[in-house]
C-alpha cells in the first residue's frame, strides 16, 4: 500500500471520529437543553399578545399604581427614600420664616444612625424664641408628613429687655430631633403633600403671673394715676393727665396699662381697669363740680337799662 493511500485513509478515519463526536455532544449532550428552549419558546409564543392587550394590561398596572400610592399619601407619615442632610435645614428655615424678631434658631448635625428597618440623621436645634414661637417650632417637626421625631426637650425662661426699655419673655432651648428615611420607597409616596404645620396660639406657661417689670408709656396714653376729669359729654369724657394734655375718652377706648371701662353719667364718675405687672386694679375717676357750683352762686344775671 503506497504512503498517499495511506494517509487518505487516515484522514478519513479522523473525519469519521469527528462525525461521530459531533453527534453524540449535539443528539445525547445538548439534546436536554435543546428540548427545555424549545419548551421555553413554546411558552413564550403562546403568552405573547398582541399590543392593545398589552396597553391594557399597562393601564391597569398604573391605575393600580396610583391606588397603592394614594393609600400612602393618606398615612399621616411617610418615610422618605435617601433623604439628604441639608433637607432638614430648609425644613426648619421655612417653618421659622415669620417668627418674631426676638425669636433666634440655630441648629447643627450631629450624627447618623442605621438600624434593622430604617435609617436616622440626628440633629441639635437651640436658641432662643417667645413661648408661643418655640411651640410652633416643636409642633411642625412632630406633625411633619416626613417622619420627625423628637428625642429631648431643655427649656429655661429668661427676660430680655430691649432698646425701649420694653420687657420680652423669652425661652431658651435645646432640642433633639432624630429624622428618618429608608433605602426603598416603600413607605414613600411618589407625590409629597405636607400636613398642616400652622399651630394655633395656646397659654404662655412661662409668662410671669406678678412681674416687676412694667413696659414704657411709648404711645403716649392717658396715664390715669394722676388724671383728672374735666367734663363729661354724650358718650364721651374729657380727661386731662399730670402734665395738663386733654383727652377725649369712650367706653373701651385703652389708656396706659389698661381701658376706660364705664362712663357713669348718673354719678358723674368714669371708670377704668388697669394691669399693674399682673396686679389688676380698678380706678375710678369723679367730676368735681365744687368750683363749679362755687361760680355759678357768684355770678349774678345782668340787666338791661333803656
Amino acid at each position: 500500500m503506497n504512503r498517499k493511500l495511506k494517509n487518505t485513509l487516515a484522514l478519513l478515519a479522523v473525519f469519521i471520529l469527528i462525525l461521530i463526536a459531533g453527534g453524540v455532544y449535539t443528539f445525547v449532550v445538548q439534546k436536554g437543553k435543546i428540548d427545555d428552549r424549545d419548551k421555553k419558546i413554546k411558552t413564550l409564543k403562546a403568552k405573547a399578545e398582541d399590543p392593545e392587550t398589552l396597553k391594557r394590561q399597562l393601564e391597569n398596572v398604573k391605575k393600580r399604581a396610583a391606588e397603592l400610592d394614594s393609600v400612602l399619601a393618606l398615612r399621616k407619615f411617610n418615610i422618605p427614600k435617601s433623604l439628604t442632610q441639608t433637607r432638614f435645614y430648609d425644613f426648619v428655615n421655612n417653618v421659622t420664616r415669620n417668627y418674631s424678631q426676638y425669636s433666634h434658631v440655630n441648629m447643627e448635625y450631629v450624627n447618623y444612625f442605621k438600624t434593622d428597618n430604617f435609617q436616622y440623621y440626628e440633629y441639635k436645634i437651640t436658641g432662643k424664641a417667645t413661648f408661643n414661637d418655640l411651640y410652633k417650632l416643636i409642633y411642625a417637626i412632630e406633625q411633619s408628613k416626613e417622619l420627625k421625631k423628637i428625642k429631648s426637650v431643655k427649656m429655661n425662661n429668661f427676660v430680655e429687655v430691649d432698646e425701649e426699655s420694653i420687657p420680652h419673655y423669652l425661652v431658651s432651648f435645646t432640642i433633639l430631633t432624630d429624622v428618618y428615611f429608608s433605602d426603598n420607597d416603600r413607605f414613600a409616596t411618589s407625590k409629597i403633600k405636607e400636613n398642616r404645620l400652622k399651630a394655633n396660639p395656646i397659654y404662655d406657661i412661662f409668662y410671669p403671673l406678678i412681674r416687676n417689670e412694667i413696659p414704657p408709656n411709648t404711645e403716649h396714653l392717658l396715664d390715669v394715676q394722676a388724671a383728672e376729669l374735666l367734663a363729661l359729654i354724650p358718650d364721651g369724657a374729657y380727661i386731662a393727665d399730670a402734665d395738663g394734655n386733654t383727652y377725649l375718652l369712650w367706653e373701651g377706648d385703652q389708656v396706659y396699662l389698661g381701658y376706660l371701662t364705664k362712663i357713669d353719667y348718673d354719678k358723674n364718675e368714669v371708670h377704668f381697669i388697669l394691669n399693674k405687672g399682673g396686679i389688676i386694679e380698678k380706678v375710678t375717676l369723679t367730676l368735681d363740680n365744687t368750683n363749679d357750683n362755687k361760680d355759678n352762686k357768684e355770678q349774678k344775671p345782668k340787666s338791661d337799662k333803656k
